[in-house]
C-alpha cells in the first residue's frame, strides 16, 4: 500500500462535504503497487478485515465496492463479493480533519510530521503507514522490515515499536 485517502463516491452531487454528503456514501481509496500486490489479493484482505454488518439503510455507510475499470470490475466481480460493485464512480476528497484520522491523534507522531502540509499528509505513503500501525493494523515484523525508510527520530521510532508491540 503507497497511499490512503478517505473521501466520498458514489452520489450524484458535485464536491460534497461530510456535512452536506447528499446521496454519496464514505469510501476510502488506496494506491497500491501491483507488483507487490494484486488487485484481487487486496479485495481479499479488505473484505477479509472489514466491519460489515453496518447496513443503516442509507447510503452513506453503504457497503461497496468502487472500482477504477473495468479490468478490477471483473476481478472484483470474480471474488464472489456481495455487495455492489461501482465502477468509474467520482472520488471526492473528505476535508483534510477526516484524513489519516488514528495518526492525527498521536501526538508524538503528529509532532514528528509537523512539517508536512495537509496535503502532504494526505499523499504521503509514510503518513498512511503509520496511520495503519497506529489503527493497530501491521505486525512487528513488517514494521521492523521498513520502519527505517520513515527516517523518524529515535523517540518516534520507539513509541511506533512499543504501539506494535503491545498486540
Amino acid at each position: 500500500m503507497l497511499r490512503t485517502r478517505v473521501g466520498y463516491a458514489g452520489g450524484s452531487t458535485v464536491d460534497p462535504t461530510y456535512h452536506d454528503l447528499a446521496d454519496h456514501t464514505e469510501v476510502f481509496q488506496i494506491d497500491f503497487d501491483p507488483a507487490r500486490l494484486g488487485y484481487a489479493d487486496l479485495l481479499d484482505q479488505i473484505w477479509a478485515n472489514r466491519r460489515g454488518g453496518r447496513s443503516s439503510g442509507r447510503s452513506q455507510y453503504m457497503e461497496a465496492v468502487f472500482c477504477a475499470d473495468e479490468a478490477q470490475e471483473r476481478i472484483a466481480r470474480a471474488r464472489g463479493i456481495t455487495a455492489p460493485i461501482i465502477t468509474g464512480a467520482a472520488f471526492y476528497l473528505a476535508e483534510d480533519y477526516h484524513q489519516k484520522y488514528y495518526l492525527r491523534h498521536d501526538s508524538v507522531l503528529m509532532h514528528e510530521l509537523a512539517d508536512y502540509t495537509p496535503a502532504e499528509l494526505v499523499r504521503s505513503t509514510i503518513a498512511a503507514r503509520l496511520n495503519g500501525y497506529v489503527a493497530g493494523r501491521g505486525t512487528a515484523a513488517q514494521l521492523a522490515e521498513e520502519v527505517a525508510r520513515f527516517e523518524l527520530s529515535a523517540a518516534a521510532r520507539t513509541h511506533v515499536e512499543r504501539l506494535v508491540a503491545r498486540r
